[in-house]
């Protein structure tokens, strides 16, 4: 925040560069929120087909590796693994 005396009176005034973080911020959680909600939506018996959380990484523009965090704190794991590491 920039602090600026104006006539005897402090106001504070938000700088641009830290509106652009809230709303920046906000669409990270917005972001975030859709991909939960989008790999939950994808399960199948319980877990996460390894072709579908690349489907997923890609439709919402984030990496394979975000969306094996997010299965990760989801405890969900992945099925199908297309480089047979998870059986």
């Amino acid at each position: 925040m920039i602090w600026r005396a104006i006539i005897g009176h402090t106001i504070t005034v938000p700088s641009s560069k830290e509106e652009g973080m809230d709303n920046e911020s906000t669409q990270k959680g917005d972001k975030e929120r859709l991909l939960e909600e989008k790999l939950k939506a994808s399960l199948v018996d319980g877990r996460l087909p390894c072709a579908v959380a690349f489907q997923i990484s890609r439709k919402l523009k984030v990496s394979p590796r975000k969306v094996g965090d997010m299965a990760n704190r989801l405890d969900v794991k992945i099925s199908n693994c297309q480089l047979g590491c998870f059986p």
